[in-house]
């Protein structure tokens, strides 16, 4: 039995049990990655405020998202290729989050089928969806997505165009792997990993393969996905999802105030602020910097929830306090399932959920869904930027601000 108390032992555990080019696909950023470190390092340099003599003896992180139910205010995030870190990923996830009680949100590009989870899970999840050219493959993929028992969709904005990662070109990433002597030295090194892949009939991306026209094998699927992102894609197109679509729409990949406004127009039920883990635009803000500029904007409007970075539930704990309803993980999961399959997403969510328990303690809460801005030192506390619009409300309508406490005074400006 091996012990993990911290989301860096599944890490480790992570790399020596998955083959390089997985690994690294999941453990990566765009370009020289200085986003992608950003996303961590920026929640470190937010400090919690500790209090004493309160009484906390009787303490819940349980949370609404969208109206549903869920154990702590964390998702576990849409990731592709999870089935290739693990064989039958999507299901071990989505299985763990189940019993958890959390939800499960599966990517476009998993390796199991939207059928393939909604068989051995029996529980609803969510759906994430790209925008693709193929307009009829989408409403086909939808009514898959209705008829699995998804209840919500997030719709992913950050990817008309694939941002470029150089460990992925280094590592010929392909699914299923393509057989070169370098893949066959690295996967002959994790027999395990080998075992698993090989026990198992999903190693294609099981929502496109046999479904979508002219993708019917390796070759011709990777021909088939790099023309399918839409660079043309438009505020219309998001709407002309959103009529498609029965259940919650959740829209992923917000940065920009401006663009948080566009998404609520549009009828977004929640907005995640995402970098897409600092896969995308390498120099973009880390998620936690952006957050309170969209809180600022559009928090009394729609619900904001948060992704990229976070790696405790001292992280969870941060964002919330700076107006996130709840938070989506990815890598923090990905680690544990590589690490140790639906008990290794199990053990992820333990700690990440009795770190933000003590934590919130420590800060004198007793209820998540009190935790506010007071709850982070005031001068560690992100700058907002407040624009010029009269919408925005802030006291100075110029550069940045600091805020100060839930009625976002004013502590620090700077043009």
């Amino acid at each position: 039995m091996v012990l993990a108390s911290d989301i860096r032992d599944l890490k480790q555990l992570a790399q020596r049990r998955v083959p390089r080019m997985f690994y690294e696909f999941a453990d990566s950023g765009s370009w020289s990655e200085a986003t992608y470190h950003a996303n961590e390092a920026d929640f470190q340099k937010i400090l919690l405020r500790q209090r004493v003599a309160r009484d906390i003896a009787h303490r819940s992180i349980k949370t609404t998202m969208i109206g549903m139910d869920v154990a702590m205010p964390v998702a576990l995030a849409p990731t592709g290729l999870a089935g290739m870190l693990r064989a039958d990923g999507e299901i071990l996830a989505a299985t763990a989050a189940a019993k958890c009680g959390i939800r499960y949100t599966m990517s476009t590009m998993s390796v199991c089928s939207l059928e393939d989870v909604a068989k051995a899970t029996g529980v609803p999840f969510w759906f994430q969806l790209y925008f693709m050219r193929d307009r009829g493959f989408m409403e086909e993929l939808l009514q898959r997505a209705v008829s699995a028992g998804c209840d919500a969709l997030v719709l992913t904005l950050d990817l008309q165009v694939i941002g470029e990662r150089y460990k992925d070109a280094r590592n010929g990433l392909s699914t299923p792997p393509k057989i070169t002597l370098r893949s066959l030295v690295d996967m002959a090194s994790r027999p395990a990993w080998c075992a698993r892949m090989a026990a198992t009939r999903r190693r294609q991306l099981g929502n496109i393969v046999g479904h979508a026209r002219g993708a019917s094998d390796m070759d011709s699927l990777a021909e088939w996905t790099a023309r399918q992102f839409d660079p043309s894609l438009s505020w219309d197109d998001v709407a002309w999802v959103k009529a498609r679509w029965p259940g919650k729409l959740v829209l992923k990949g917000i940065l920009d105030p401006d663009d948080a406004r566009n998404a609520v127009t549009t009828g977004a039920d929640a907005i995640i602020v995402s970098n897409h883990g600092g896969r995308q635009l390498d120099g973009a803000p880390s998620t936690i910097s952006a957050l309170p500029s969209i809180v600022s904007a559009v928090g009394d409007r729609t619900e904001i929830w948060l992704d990229s970075g976070i790696r405790s539930g001292q992280d969870v704990l941060k964002a919330i306090a700076l107006g996130a309803r709840a938070t989506l993980i990815g890598r923090s999961f990905l680690y544990g399932l590589a690490a140790m399959g639906e008990a290794g997403v199990t053990r992820a969510l333990q700690i990440i959920a009795k770190q933000l328990d003590l934590s919130m303690a420590f800060c004198g809460y007793t209820d998540i869904n009190e935790v506010d801005i007071d709850a982070i030192l005031p001068h560690t506390r992100p700058l907002v930027y407040a624009g010029t619009s009269a919408a925005v409300p802030l006291a100075k309508r110029s550069g940045y601000v600091r805020i100060a406490d839930k009625s976002q005074g004013i502590v620090e400006h700077t043009d």
